[in-house]
């Protein structure tokens, strides 16, 4: 039997960001070091079906899947995988050490399926149920933010009902506090899905409804004049933060077509900083990665205003890009810790938090009862 650990790594996902997810996962797969890790592949289609194995590989390589695939219940801490094929009526199990989601946005990174693996009693790698949900919810990460003293831009948000019910109402409250340009937000969703710029009432108005497909709270945003910087978090109790790096869009903003579609974003790694705005934004790096008390990755985007020099806290992502060409793992690279290190150091943390979790009691007895 071989001894080498047995990380499931979990992708796809009921979510926009579905194929984000399943480019992500491929990289961790090929990257994961084969010498510590057997790989067990768990895909999770749109339509929220488990799959095993082949039917896994089948999703992640963008082949169709059998109506009839097998389907994995996760929730098992001393079986690990059970894989019922329906095809042939068997069960089997797959033995798992721990698991590796690399499923970005709803259904993922919002603390549902952290909250499985809390209730299956298994390892895993990234946030817990807290972190993972306030994280995914820009306006609960905010209030957050705030409370922790970390500097953030002016913004409100507004519930579909309410735009839906009284659009002009809320056109008129968001050019009153914001003006134009101002942006507007799903307040969860990421990989800029959703996200719009807008100059003009008539742009406002197509940008609420946008975000109002994706999402009942709708965030709208002070615009500023900003260089884009992102930092990588890495840890658990003690964690530490990466050179800066920035990003260059080949759009007026960020947006998906920027970040996904378009060749002509570029990353700057290091980023072009003075000494003393480098340090600044890895000191607020860890700060935020502890106001939200994530655990073992975790990216943070800032604003630089270009025009004050100010340093804003934009969001973290609890679960970030992780091709070979993301942003995370290749500021830990230009940091000296090389991807597959990267992700070895990940698993690592992810059974150091689940022995530390342990530590604590589950039963209580009162003393001299």
């Amino acid at each position: 039997m071989s001894d080498r650990q047995r990380v499931a790594v979990v992708f796809g996902g009921k979510s926009g960001e579905h194929e984000v997810s399943l480019h992500s996962a491929a990289s961790v797969i090929a990257a994961l070091p084969k010498d510590k890790y057997e790989v067990v592949l768990v895909g999770i289609d749109k339509a929220g079906r488990w799959l095993l194995g082949e039917d896994a590989a089948a999703l992640l390589a963008g082949r169709p899947v059998p109506a009839s695939a097998r389907l994995v219940l996760p929730a098992d801490p001393a079986n690990g995988l059970v894989a019922v094929d329906p095809r042939g009526g068997s069960v089997s199990r797959e033995r798992v050490d721990v698991f590796f989601p690399v499923l970005h946005g709803t259904f993922g990174e919002d603390g549902t399926i952290q909250g499985l693996f809390e209730m299956a009693d298994v390892p895993y790698v990234g946030a817990g149920v807290a972190a993972s949900a306030v994280g995914m919810d820009k306006v609960l990460m905010r209030n957050l933010f705030r409370q922790a003293g970390l500097p953030v831009v002016d913004a409100a948000h507004y519930l579909r009902r309410q735009w839906r019910a009284e659009p002009e109402t809320v056109l008129s409250l968001v050019e009153e506090r914001f003006g134009y340009p101002c942006f507007v937000k799903p307040a969860n969703l990421g990989s800029s899905v959703g996200v719009s710029k807008a100059h003009n009432r008539s742009e406002l108005e197509r940008a609420l409804a946008l975000a109002a497909r994706y999402d009942r709270k709708l965030l709208v945003e002070q615009a500023v004049n900003a260089r884009e910087i992102e930092c990588s978090v890495l840890g658990n109790d003690e964690p530490i933060a990466s050179v800066p790096g920035e990003i260059v869009p080949s759009r007026e903003f960020y947006d998906y077509a920027a970040k996904y579609i378009d060749e002509g974003s570029r990353l700057l790694i290091p980023a072009p900083l003075d000494d003393a705005t480098a340090a600044q934004v890895r000191a607020l790096a860890v700060r935020a990665f502890q106001a939200v008390d994530a655990a073992g990755m975790g990216r943070i985007d800032f604003f630089l205003d270009r025009d004050s020099g100010r340093v804003y806290v934009n969001e973290i992502n609890t679960i970030p890009g992780f091709t070979n060409i993301s942003m995370y793992p290749k500021l830990w690279e230009a940091t000296g810790i090389p991807y597959s290190e990267l992700l070895h150091r990940l698993v690592q943390l992810a059974l150091d938090r689940y022995e530390d979790k342990h530590a604590s009691a589950t039963t209580y007895e009162a003393e001299g009862l």
